[in-house]
Order: C-alpha cells, then sequence, then structure tokens
C-alpha cells in the first residue's frame, strides 16, 4: 500500500473522530521504517526487501507523529506499531539467519503484535499519542 492510500484511508476516520472529539488511530509500520535492512538474511533466498517499503514505512512512522500533533487538542489519538520478521514459513535460511540476529532468537508471531495494538486502542492508552512502538524481539536495540 502506498503512502498516500494511506492518508486517503485516515484522513476521513479521523475527522469523524475530530467531531466525536474521541478516537485511537493505529497504523502498522516496520522495524524497516527505522532502521536499514540487513541484506545478508535475504542472501541465497528469493526474498527481498524493496526500497519503496522501507520509504513508505519510514513516512508512515512520521506522518503518525503530524496525525498525532495535528489531532491531539481535540482528543484524537495516532500512534504506530512496527513490526519485526514475523514468521510465516518463510525460506529456513532466511529464517535460520534471522533468528541468529534477532536478541529473542526467534521471529514474532501475529500473536506478539494483537496486544498492543489493542492495547493503543483502548482507554489505557490515553495519554499516548505520537508514538512507534517497535515488537521486534530486540532488534532495533542492537
Amino acid at each position: 500500500m502506498q503512502l498516500s492510500q494511506i492518508f486517503s484511508v485516515s484522513k476521513p476516520v479521523l475527522q469523524i473522530m475530530k467531531k466525536q472529539k474521541t478516537g485511537s488511530l493505529v497504523n502498522i509500520a516496520s522495524i524497516y521504517g527505522m532502521v536499514g535492512n540487513d541484506f545478508t538474511l535475504y542472501e541465497g533466498t528469493n526474498l527481498t526487501s524493496p526500497v519503496a517499503y522501507s520509504a513508505i514505512k519510514g513516512g508512515l512512522i512520521n506522518l503518525n507523529r503530524y496525525f498525532a500533533s495535528y489531532f491531539g487538542k481535540y482528543n484524537v489519538r495516532s500512534n504506530c506499531v512496527s513490526p519485526g520478521g514475523i514468521y510465516n514459513n518463510q525460506n529456513p535460511d532466511f529464517v535460520k539467519r534471522y533468528n541468529k540476529k534477532v536478541p529473542m532468537k526467534r521471529m514474532g508471531e501475529a500473536t506478539d503484535i494483537s496486544p498492543i495494538v489493542s492495547f493503543l486502542l483502548s482507554d489505557s492508552a490515553k495519554y499516548i499519542t505520537g508514538q512507534n512502538i517497535a515488537v521486534d524481539g530486540g532488534w532495533t536495540s542492537i
């Protein structure tokens, strides 16, 4: 999905939240929007990470900050979650190299991401906005 498409979908939703004077938007970015790619992980596989992916995810993180600063006065929150690699039956060589690099020694699962999204959408996070939370097994800490 292109950044302009994300903006086009978010804009009317944010306008409704603005009118309601409450709401929470959570976008899914990526660690590759935060840090450079490690292309050694992809060697010998048919996997890659295109430049557009990183550029869009980095732009999404900043778009989120813009939304937070603009809509905050209307009690509307905007946050991002940036997952690390999520296991989805990728090439075994890729998975082995990934697991070796990440501090928690495993790829993520969808069930690792959903709790933080639920939290950010809840009233328990009512004073959190403009944040990008990495859920990456420690990838961005090294």
